[in-house]
């Protein structure tokens, strides 16, 4: 019945397109169907909807002849055209899309199926920049409105369907229309930034192209080239961009330096030296340049050749890390005397700078006999260091530090150690007024010594006197009884929300009363908030050891590694500590972690 009645219809309304196709649905048989909509193409040979309803019910070689009719009754459909060029050849799909510009003079996409096309024979990207120069040419001529946003919209379709020539060609031509030439450089690194946010990695690549084409001695738009290649591209794409950024901003020392360290750890040593031998002629008093020099030879064993290249440094590019580095090389050598000598020449030049100071103490109050000669030395480098450098919280918790343990020097009792430890944090913190770093270090001297009720009254006197420090307020969680943990918890996170330290004390709370899934969610917290703490990464990969399972313990490692910590408290300590230096990140980790463990075993 449904069926009498649209016949009678179509006799009627022989023109109504929605007619013939409800008629074309209730045919069970594509048979049927395709004779329905060859009658409705009788009566409405240019109605587009019933072309595509009529190709769709064929194979590709019947859909290629049907849509050779169509363009000729309909050739203002875009869609047409396009699906005839896509089911021809490639000489037929030229034809095809020539006839196509001819009848659509100003309708870009028949110009950038052109270019995709002629990238679809490995053309190289003159002829598609030419075919994509014409399109905008043409459309301009027939006065077709197409914005830049438009036109960068197309770059990105096109490089989604796998034609990034064309892409590239879409942005040359269109990228700078309508820029103002003082905003061109601001415009173009945001272009890019929203490509690359929509995983456009192709069309970043190519707006940055011809930003810097326009702005060759940019660094911002150098460095935003750098980190597109390093995130999306390849090695050998990444070294091109480095190479190109030091041949045009040779004095910029971190473009040679970044290749020669990607050179280094793709395994090519010769190469990196190259690198670094041509950073030097452009840059003959760079510290930088010289220390990565240094390092190269120092971490690939070739420690002869690190110590010439220092005393050379010495001598032509003398300053405080170069003499400091060239201790530290003869102190992991096991040279102290050298090192030493090396870190007395260094403090007549450079009087103010601290770390000498630590090292001369270190190397002789821990790696040197432990005797009375070398405590004296220590106290000597420390006391002169402070005197030069009184702002150096380290130099002063260094200092209270070697008194404390002057017992181990067959020097004094623990007792005379400890209070006198305690006289140069009064002095330290006299000289350096509300300094969290310095507080926290007299606190922990007095629970070392067993004096918990001085301790907590230095704690409320130091939260009175820095009451937002995270030092202070993550440390007053970690050593309150277990009744005021949670209201220490709640009053540091009002204070300091976003503080690493204060959430990774409260995610170890968590941890303490078995609510595993919130301190994971805390410490993940932490470690996003400040990737750089190593001591955020230490505690929950100590948690996942604890709690976790192998693939968790996995994850944590590899974000760690990616992360490069530097920072840290304790992971200062393990990864400065000598026998750590050249380990990598991995076993900085693990063995900071263990140490957290052990502290928590002898606690429990």
């Amino acid at each position: 019945q449904a069926k009498t009645i649209l016949a009678a219809a179509a006799r009627r309304m022989p023109t109504s397109v929605k007619v013939y196709l409800r008629a074309a649905d209730l045919e069970s048989h594509d048979s049927s169907k395709k004779a329905v909509l060859r009658k409705a193409l009788e009566a409405n040979p240019n109605s587009v909807t019933l072309w595509k309803a009529a190709i769709d019910l064929e194979d590709a070689d019947d859909a290629r002849v049907l849509l050779s009719v169509a363009v000729e009754k309909v050739p203002h459909s875009v869609e047409m055209w396009l699906a005839l060029a896509r089911l021809e050849t490639y000489d037929n799909a030229r034809k095809v899309l020539n006839r196509a510009r001819k009848h659509l003079p100003a309708e870009r996409a028949v110009w950038i199926a052109a270019a995709k096309l002629e990238e679809s024979q490995n053309r190289d990207g003159a002829v598609v920049d030419r075919i994509v120069d014409k399109a905008v040419r043409s459309l301009d001529k027939h006065e077709a409105v197409v914005t830049r946003a438009q036109w960068l919209k197309e770059a990105e379709a096109a490089e989604g369907a796998g034609a990034p020539l064309t892409s590239a060609a879409i942005v040359k031509c269109t990228v700078g229309r309508g820029v103002d030439d003082e905003d061109r450089q601001r415009t173009w690194a945001d272009d890019a930034n929203g490509a690359l946010s929509r995983g456009s990695a192709a069309t970043a690549r190519a707006i940055l192209a011809h930003a810097l084409a326009a702005f060759p001695t940019k660094r911002t738009l150098w460095l935003q080239a750098v980190e597109l290649e390093r995130e999306r591209g390849t090695a050998s794409s990444l070294d091109e961009v480095l190479a190109a950024a030091s041949e045009r901003l040779p004095r910029t020392e971190i473009f040679w330096l970044v290749r020669a360290k990607e050179r280094w750890l793709a395994g090519e040593v010769d190469e990196s030296r190259k690198i670094l031998t041509e950073a030097f002629k452009a840059n003959p008093d760079s510290e930088p340049v010289w220390l990565a020099a240094v390092k190269l030879e120092w971490e690939t064993g070739e420690v002869e050749r690190a110590r010439v290249l220092l005393a050379r440094a010495r001598e032509r590019a003398p300053t405080a890390r170069i003499y400091m580095k060239s201790a530290l090389l003869e102190r992991e050598c096991r040279k102290f005397d050298e090192a030493l000598e090396l870190l007395e020449e260094g403090l007549r030049k450079y009087l103010t700078f601290a770390k000498m100071y630590m090292m001369g103490g270190q190397i002789c109050s821990e790696d040197m006999t432990k005797d009375r000669i070398g405590l004296d030395r220590a106290r000597k480098f420390y006391q002169r260091g402070l005197q030069n450098c009184p702002n150096s919280v380290v130099l002063w918790r260094l200092a209270s530090r070697l008194e404390e343990r002057v017992t181990e020097y067959g020097a004094g009792s623990s007792g005379a150690g400890v209070t006198k430890a305690r006289s140069l944090l009064e002095l330290a913190r006299l000289k350096n007024a509300k300094n969290p770093e310095l507080w926290l270090e007299a606190i922990r001297l007095e629970r070392r010594a067993g004096n918990d009720k001085l301790a907590v009254s230095l704690m409320a006197r130091a939260l009175q006197e820095c009451p937002s420090s995270g030092f202070l307020l993550a440390e007053n969680i970690s050593t309150s009884p277990r009744v005021e943990q949670k209201s220490k918890s709640a009053d540091a996170i009002k204070r300091r929300p976003d503080d690493p330290r204060v959430i990774a004390a409260v995610a170890s709370l968590f941890a303490s009363e078995r609510k595993h899934d919130k301190a994971r969610k805390w410490f993940e917290r932490a470690a996003k908030l400040d990737p750089d703490l190593g001591d955020s990464w230490a505690r929950w990969y100590a948690f996942e050891l604890d709690a976790g399972k192998k693939e968790g313990q996995e994850d944590v490692k590899q974000r760690c590694v990616a992360a490069e910590p530097k920072h840290g408290e304790l992971w200062c300590v393990v990864s400065k500590a000598m026998a750590n230096r050249r380990k990598p990140t991995k076993e900085h980790l693990e063995a900071a972690a263990r140490k957290i463990l052990e502290t928590m075993q002898k606690l429990n």
